[in-house]
């Protein structure tokens, strides 16, 4: 792949702190502790009043996102957050949230580092374990990290080097306005300099600072805005960075589960007399989902699975394959003969199904607990570890749960939920010994989480060129949002006033919008509660099919009215941001030159987390069963770009889910049974599916706070994907993916 292109200037712009506050305090200790309690006055809470129950127009989205949940929940507890700063020299930060490839770590090594004037070799992130006292701080969801730490963090950062600086210039006797931080160090004239260490002591004392404790202005930034590698690259590729697997637990056993031909099937019987007395067999365990069997290691135990009899009780859908929830689904979404339309106009109405997909990160699910003694204690990586201790606390009977949270080799809202830890706690229950529960690619695939199967319906009317009304309805297989955010959506929501609806239809009204003038615009979510099938939060949650469906509607619309697809997205878009990207995408991907035939361009545009992109691809579907995206052009205004190069990362990886499961990734369930288990036919794009041409472009900053990026690539190259697949090939494509 031709390493992508990319704009990493980040232009100043004004961050004043309009009407949220900080308050922070130094508790005096051998070394500086610093601790910052942010206070959020009322602004997001009153930004609408809507009618419980409603949408409103325009969409609470368009008003308040989930990013903004997130931080008026978190904000409580960022008291209890601190900054120590060690007798060797170092910064640590205790991070409530989960490391799960996505780059945070680097971030907040970098927020730190800028306010601090320190090294950034020298802050030091680790996972905080599970708190319960931080309450609604502690999820790591809806690219929501960064924007709820970016001003408390700095603003204790910030605390701190006002404490150091003045004990410095206490030390010296001199003003503390001529001192400055740098090198993790305070530097004073004559180049005098002490060592954060060094001062850390008396730094612990002051408690009226002499200089200001404001953070920086974005202007004066020196390491945020700039591309920076990974803070833990090198400790990934040398095998120095340490994942769950790789603990050692002294007298612990290896257990896989033994699981049902059928989802949510149940243990009839079991006879493990064949595997008694094998080499390195610990034991077996019947335990919620399965039966466990434990060995030495666990290739032994692997092996010994696959000999065990099980005797099993069909799951509640084995009357289900993938064609009867579609069917249902769409019957769901109903008729759309009750919306708004233009009885002078023209109309569109168009159905369109996605299959489940799986997570499927590349680490597969694994987990440790050492359950003894009227306690537990459990090592794994968690986005929700505070629901995690809770989760195994009621499985296993016992209250004293400690959950060690351990970094994760993907994710993408898999870790939302905690099966292996569950597991592992009822294995090391049941045998008596600390257990390392490992799940293989088929366990995670045929019985982990999957993105639900969704059908949308889309209706518009349209005259002389312009939408007069859209409606869109989409119908899923219900979300599970029993992972602590679906309490932390309705608790918050309540009290910010946008009404009482349950956790998957708030989440779907604080993230989903038309970013269109469209005239008269409703959208709805339905969702299907189907027994049997594990579902949970996928990267972008409901925003990739939402998008690749309207997309599909929009390029339609743009052809009746024999208008340029892009030339209709830039003519309708609602916000200048929107109009820049496309303008941008547009000029670099050179929308509109001449294509062989077979070949196509599409082109989306997507507003979610405060950020907004455009993505242009190109496609090679001369063999429409064999599709492959040469070009790919992304366009990002994630308004203040903190790391470039972590969001040219991030679009990467979003291009990437899109050609999957656009093109080519799906789940199929057959009599209540998925069919799939592995990479080899849950056909995740390789490297032969990506574009040899890749153009990657972050825009200079355009507010004075960061957006989220985490999701955002997704349904804007599903977008462009979809529809660059439907010009190429002169079909109106409405079954994803398309090659299923």
């Amino acid at each position: 792949m031709v390493p992508p292109t990319t704009d990493h200037e980040a232009s100043s712009s004004a961050t004043g702190t309009r009407r949220r506050r900080f308050l922070t305090y130094v508790a005096a200790a051998p070394m500086l502790t610093v601790a910052g309690k942010y206070v959020m006055e009322g602004e997001a809470a009153a930004a609408a009043t809507p009618v419980a129950g409603q949408l409103p127009l325009p969409p609470v989205s368009g008003l308040m996102d989930f990013g903004d949940i997130m931080e008026i929940a978190s904000a409580p507890t960022m008291a209890l957050m601190k900054l120590e700063f060690t007798a060797d020299n170092k910064v640590r930060f205790e991070l409530p949230r989960l490391e799960s490839g996505q780059g945070l770590n680097t971030a907040v090594v970098m927020m730190l580092a800028e306010e601090l004037g320190a090294r950034t070799q020298d802050i030091m992130v680790e996972l905080s374990d599970a708190r319960p006292e931080l309450l609604f701080n502690q999820f790591t969801a809806a690219s929501s990290s960064v924007r709820t730490f970016w001003k408390p963090l700095r603003q204790m950062a910030a605390t701190a080097r006002s404490r150091l600086v003045t004990a410095a210039a206490k030390k010296w006797g001199v003003s503390a306005n001529g001192l400055v931080t740098q090198g993790t160090g305070v530097v004073g004239p004559g180049g005098r300099k002490a060592t954060f260490a060094e001062l850390a002591k008396d730094a612990a004392k002051v408690l009226a600072p002499s200089v200001p404790a404001t953070p920086k202005d974005s202007k004066d930034f020196k390491v945020l805005g700039k591309g920076h590698t990974r803070a833990d690259a090198t400790d990934i590729v040398t095998g120095k960075a340490r994942y769950v697997s790789d603990l050692k637990i002294p007298n612990s056993v290896v257990a896989v589960v033994v699981r049902p031909p059928s989802l949510r099937g149940e243990v009839a019987s079991y006879d493990d007399s064949a595997i008694r007395g094998k080499s390195g067999f610990k034991g077996t365990a019947e335990i919620s989902s399965g039966v466990a069997v434990c060995a030495e290691y666990t290739w032994q135990a692997m092996e010994l699975a696959k000999q065990l009899k099980v005797t099993w009780k069909d799951g509640p859908i084995t009357d289900k394959s993938s064609a009867d929830i579609q069917e249902e689904l769409a019957g769901m979404a109903g008729s759309l003969d009750d919306s708004i339309s233009d009885d002078d106009g023209d109309e569109i109405d168009e159905g369109f199904d996605f299959a489940f997909v799986s997570h499927a990160p590349m680490e597969v699910n694994y987990a440790v607990a050492d359950v003894k003694d009227g306690s537990a204690e459990v090592w794994v990586p968690a986005q929700s570890p505070q629901v995690a201790q809770k989760d195994i606390a009621a499985k296993i009977g016992v209250l004293d749960v400690k959950v060690h949270v351990t970094r994760a080799g993907g994710s993408f809202g898999r870790h939302l939920f905690h099966d292996a830890a569950i597991e592992a706690a009822e294995v090391s229950q049941a045998i008596g010994k600390p257990v390392k529960l490992m799940w293989t690619r088929n366990d995670d695939t045929r019985h982990g989480r999957m993105r639900p199967a969704s059908h949308h319906r889309i209706k518009a009317s349209y005259r002389s060129g312009k939408v007069r009304s859209w409606t869109h309805k989409m119908a899923s297989v219900a979300t599970d949002f029993n992972h602590g955010i679906g309490d932390l959506i309705t608790s918050t929501a309540v009290e910010s006033g946008i009404g009482k609806l349950p956790a998957a239809q708030l989440y779907f009204n604080l993230t989903q919008s038309v970013p269109y003038e469209f005239g008269t615009t409703t959208i709805s979510l339905n969702d299907l509660s189907l027994e049997g099938v594990h579902t949970g939060s996928w990267r972008s949650v409901h925003s990739a099919t939402f998008r690749t469906a309207e997309d599909l509607v929009v390029n339609e619309i743009a052809e009746k009215a024999g208008s340029d697809p892009a030339e209709f997205r830039l003519e309708n878009a609602k916000t200048e941001r929107a109009k820049t990207v496309l303008q941008r995408v547009m000029k670099e991907g050179k929308w509109g030159r001449s294509m062989p035939q077979g070949h196509a361009q599409g082109i989306s545009m997507h507003e979610e987390f405060k950020s907004v992109a455009a993505c242009l691809v190109e496609i090679n579907a001369v063999d429409p069963k064999k599709p492959r995206v040469t070009k790919a052009v992304i366009v990002v205004d994630a308004g203040l770009p903190l790391n470039p190069r972590g969001i040219e990362a991030q679009m990467m990886g979003g291009l990437t889910d899109a050609i999957s499961t656009v093109l080519q990734a799906g789940i199929h369930i057959d009599n209540g049974a998925v069919r799939e288990g592995s990479y080899g036919d849950f056909m995740w794009a390789r490297q032969r599916h990506t574009p040899p041409e890749l153009q990657i472009h972050v825009l200079p900053a355009t507010t004075d706070e960061p957006g989220g990026v985490g999701e955002l690539g997704v349904p804007v190259c599903a977008g462009a994907v979809a529809t660059a697949y439907a010009r190429a090939t002169g079909t109106k494509p409405r079954s994803f993916p398309v090659n299923y």
